[in-house]
């Protein structure tokens, strides 16, 4: 294992989506993409950082897409949360397949499955060099997972959130959609609020705002770019003020 003190941060918080599990498929899980992402985690543990982790559900439901087909709201995150705890135990087996001591911690209890969320426990996990996932949100409906994963970011203490997309940062406008879109090397967490760029929802980016906690965007499917930005290299924005 390498020395921490050769990377920019000692414990971060990487969020990825639901999404990202999917592969080239329309729903569920891919298990070589899990396997895949597990590896970009290895590399940066292998370089002693500690790691957090939140995983979206969209891959298997949506709190907000039920809530519009007719579902109560309150229902339909419930069951989003449930998708989360079910990516977050396919996630640690492909860690604990590498070698790697891996947590799930849920804030809705579930015993058989998983930790329940007791933050100075999860706290001495990260000391032992134990991968934290984070899973079932806030517990709470109405909360993303993105508010989710800056919570747990600041009650342990991350020094940054790590937002792993399909790009390589934050535009100014859908670079998918326009061939003129700039990315921005740094972007202030007003200007994302006050320009909608969609990086995280508001709830998450004024918490992050509030604790100087700083985001960086980068892309999921560009191989070694979480350890890249880890040693100082690669392509990403950061929100910061």
């Amino acid at each position: 294992m390498t020395d921490a003190s050769k990377t920019t941060y000692k414990r971060v918080m990487l969020k990825i989506s639901g999404e990202a599990l999917m592969g080239d498929q329309g729903f569920g899980l891919h298990p070589p993409t899990v396997e895949r992402i597990a590896r970009e985690v290895q590399s940066v543990h292998e370089m002693g950082v500690e790691i957090c982790m939140v995983i979206g559900g969209g891959n298997i439901f949506r709190g907000l897409q039920g809530s519009a087909q007719g579902m109560e709201r309150t229902t339909a995150d419930y069951m989003g949360m449930l998708a989360t705890v079910m990516n977050a135990l396919a996630m640690q087996g492909a860690l604990e397949s590498l070698g790697i001591h891996t947590r799930v911690i849920s804030a809705i209890t579930m015993n058989e499955v998983a930790e329940p969320y007791i933050r100075r426990r999860a706290v001495r996990h990260l000391e032992k060099k134990r991968v934290c996932i984070f899973a079932a949100g806030t517990g709470n409906p109405y909360f993303t997972t993105d508010t989710a994963a800056t919570l747990r970011a600041n009650e342990m203490s991350c020094e940054a959130i790590f937002k792993g997309t399909k790009v390589d940062g934050v535009y100014d406008k859908d670079p998918a959609k326009h061939d003129d879109a700039v990315r921005y090397d740094k972007v202030s967490f007003d200007d994302v609020l006050q320009k909608r760029l969609g990086v995280m929802d508001a709830s998450a980016i004024a918490l992050a705002r509030d604790n100087d906690l700083p985001i960086i965007v980068f892309s999921l499917d560009e191989p070694g770019g979480f350890k890249g930005i880890l040693a100082g290299e690669g392509t990403y924005t950061i929100v910061a003020d």
